[in-house]
């Protein structure tokens, strides 16, 4: 059984169609995030799957449960970490996670949670006086007490630091090695990079490209980009022969794009090893997620 099968599902606000018969299955035990711009349809899937928004049409199957009911024994199953959470600013983080776990049957301690969201030193620190990347892992913290086994996560990092991202980035990986299932939907796409095992990317209601982040929109077939400078002296036109490639000069810079990247290099340093000289600014580069993701989602020339 898959944790999430979406069949055709459609949901409108009066002439508006949000979600226009997407469908899509998330396995048990991997990380799938929903990327795309403001108004895709993100929010209104998300809010579906957790059972917060009845749909118009279309199945939908959360753990094996139709989240429109919420039904008990789907919501004990399902841990979710919302944009913004408010909890009870006074209560200090252990405090917050006994008080949140007396609400379930089964539940983790709050020092096992505790020690999972790298909070141990803030285990007596009431909510209110935690910095912006602290309170989200303790919601995160919360979100877990209950020892889910999907785990929805709505833009976890938005307005950390980089150092704080990091930080969150390390937690979420060991809720994988729990075995836990992650939906996650994010504006980063080297979080969707690192984190992700599929993405799907939606725009304009409907799901354009779905696959693993190296793979999609057919990123994996794209010809990787060889940048360099020549010394003063020496033109283009004595590089070696390069099958298949393309060559192309931007200013005193000279573009190789080729899908042969690693016999190409080669070529090109070996030639400039024979000619004694120094390929300055060298770099080798592929299509990045975002590169992708633009295409895909009609923002590139934007």
């Amino acid at each position: 059984m898959s944790a999430i099968e979406v069949n055709d599902l459609r949901k409108s606000y009066g002439q508006f169609e949000a979600v226009r018969g997407i469908s899509f299955s998330v396995e048990l035990g991997e990380v799938f995030c929903v990327l795309g711009p403001n108004g895709a349809g993100k929010t209104t899937t998300t809010e579906i799957l957790e059972g917060y928004r009845t749909r118009d049409s279309g199945q939908v199957s959360v753990l094996g449960f139709d989240p429109a009911g919420g039904p008990r024994g789907l919501r004990e199953r399902v841990g979710i970490v919302l944009q913004s959470c408010g909890v009870q600013a006074d209560l200090s983080v252990a405090e917050l996670i006994d008080m949140y776990g007396r609400y379930y049957h089964e539940r983790r301690s709050a020092e096992e949670l505790i020690k999972i969201v790298e909070l141990d030193a803030k285990r007596e620190t009431r909510a209110r006086q935690l910095s912006g990347g602290q309170r989200r892992r303790l919601d995160l913290a919360l979100a877990l007490v209950g020892d889910p086994d999907l785990i929805f996560l709505d833009e976890p990092t938005t307005g950390f630091d980089p150092h704080a991202r990091r930080q969150a980035w390390s937690t979420i990986r060991s809720l994988c090695e729990l075995g836990k299932t992650i939906f996650l939907t994010t504006h980063f796409m080297d979080e969707a990079q690192t984190l992700a095992d599929r993405v799907a990317v939606m725009r304009a209601g409907t799901i354009v490209a779905e696959g693993r982040p190296d793979e999609l929109g057919g990123r994996e077939l794209r010809p990787s980009e060889i940048r360099f400078t020549l010394p003063d002296g020496h033109v283009a036109a004595e590089l070696p022969s390069m099958p298949g490639a393309e060559v192309t000069r931007e200013g005193d810079r000279v573009l190789v794009a080729t899908h042969a990247v690693v016999p190409t290099t080669a070529l090109i340093t070996g030639w400039a090893v024979e000619q004694t000289i120094e390929l300055a600014n060298f770099s080798v580069t592929r299509p990045t997620l975002e590169d992708i993701y633009l295409e895909l989602t009609g923002e590139a020339s934007q």
